[in-house]
């Protein structure tokens, strides 16, 4: 489980390619290195992986076929820079809001708005289904970033970035086309999906007690 508050942005040092499978090597700064053990969770984009090699302050992790597809993990080259967030801990704060680390969509960025201190972002969507689950004002996980849902419209969502968010993740970097990996609210979701299902099986009865 994780916040959504990003601890650091993380360049990626060498990428292993294999068939439907790379091996991702990470540099970490010291803080993050710290009870940092083989088996621990760590967020990239959003992304949960799982620690498999620690070599000094390069660390690797394992990203198997289903996930280079489904985030955009896959389109990563040597460079590129990666928001990372280790795992909460009992006592870690909840700066943001709770994030599995289990991509749903991804999303791409088709405008972005500049002003002095503000920058805007207007995403949309690969999976258009999903826009039911998307609200305004609502938490949303965009590549591991915990943000409020601003302006919808039709199938596209404004995500409004404060110079925080822009200094210290990769958004403040991010262009037209740029795709990025999308976590909806899970309790949006479990209500959404509930509501649907109670209003099927209502609909159901209505319609079979007018059959009989």
């Amino acid at each position: 489980m994780f916040t959504g508050i990003v601890q650091c942005i993380a360049p990626l040092m060498a990428i292993t390619e294999k068939n439907n499978f790379r091996t991702h090597k990470i540099k970490l700064p010291y803080h993050l290195l710290s009870g940092l053990t083989y088996g621990a969770s760590v967020a990239h984009n959003g992304c949960c992986l799982t620690v498999t090699n620690i070599n000094g302050d390069l660390v690797s992790f394992d990203i198997i076929k289903e996930t280079l597809i489904k985030t955009n993990l896959g389109s990563l080259q040597i460079g590129d820079e990666i928001n990372i967030e280790r795992a909460v801990s009992l006592n870690s704060e909840i700066g943001g809001h709770f994030i599995s680390g289990h991509i749903i969509s991804t999303a791409e960025l088709i405008n972005i708005t500049t002003s002095d201190n503000n920058k805007n972002i207007w995403c949309r969507l690969a999976n258009n289904k999903l826009m039911k689950y998307i609200f305004y004002k609502n938490y949303i996980g965009v590549d591991g970033i915990s943000l409020t849902v601003g302006e919808i419209i039709d199938n596209i969502f404004c995500l409004n970035l404060i110079p925080e968010t822009i200094q210290r993740t990769t958004l403040g970097k991010k262009l037209i086309k740029d795709i990025v990996n999308i976590e909806i609210d899970q309790q949006i979701q479990a209500t959404v999906d509930t509501v649907e299902r109670c209003l099927s099986e209502k609909l159901e009865i209505i319609m079979n007690n007018r059959g009989t």
